[in-house]
């Protein structure tokens, strides 16, 4: 066999390996879901009713709306990240009353994304105190395929809205979940019966 032919087999053979890893790797990327594809934040939105139709919890007054991904003090407020660069499409609902702790938020990620790093960066940064003297009890965040996903709200409706969230997905990547951290007040904001009062020195 002449030289130039076996390099233009070696050569066929690499090319040939070259795409296969790329085309598993394509593979491997792109999470098995349920989701309809998304392709605005009208299409997030329409998520968000479905996951509040199939939830137990009774979720009234609340408004779901488009984050604006320019502003990166909505970004912070919303998302706990620092800014949009991952992101495509973003909606929260909220309460139109600020003192009830409850937030959700639907994010589709950009291309070649990891978006279930986004979800662990989101569980792990969100100020779950972010309401006037209220807190969230527990958050839940995950994603299905390119698709976030992040609530957080008194426990039961919490759960209920998650649960919710992947049942219509199917499959969904790792879980993350979040307690509220409480806060130990200082000795003057103390009741009376929980301060040690020293005995009295003669």
């Amino acid at each position: 066999m002449k030289k130039s032919t076996i390099l233009v087999l070696v050569i066929v053979v690499i090319v040939a390996v070259i795409l296969g890893i790329v085309l598993v790797m394509n593979n491997s990327s792109k999470e098995a879901t349920n989701l309809k594809e998304v392709k605005s934040n009208e299409d997030l939105i329409t998520l968000v009713n479905d996951v509040y139709n199939g939830s137990e919890a009774e979720i009234t007054g609340v408004e779901t709306l488009e984050i604006d991904l320019t502003d990166e003090t909505s970004i912070k407020s919303y998302t706990g990240l620092d800014n949009a660069d991952s992101l495509e499409y973003a909606v929260v609902s909220e309460p139109l009353i600020s003192s009830i702790p409850y937030s959700l938020v639907a994010i589709k990620v950009k291309n070649n994304v990891n978006a279930n790093e986004i979800a662990k960066a989101m569980s792990e940064n969100i100020d779950m105190r972010k309401w006037i003297c209220v807190s969230a009890e527990k958050l839940y965040a995950t994603n299905s395929g390119n698709i976030v996903f992040l609530v957080m709200a008194e426990t039961d409706r919490a759960k209920s809205v998650y649960d919710s969230f992947k049942n219509i997905a199917g499959t969904v990547g790792k879980e993350y979940e979040k307690e509220a951290e409480v806060e130990e007040l200082p000795p003057d904001m103390l009741a009376p019966e929980t301060m040690i009062v020293p005995e009295d020195v003669e």
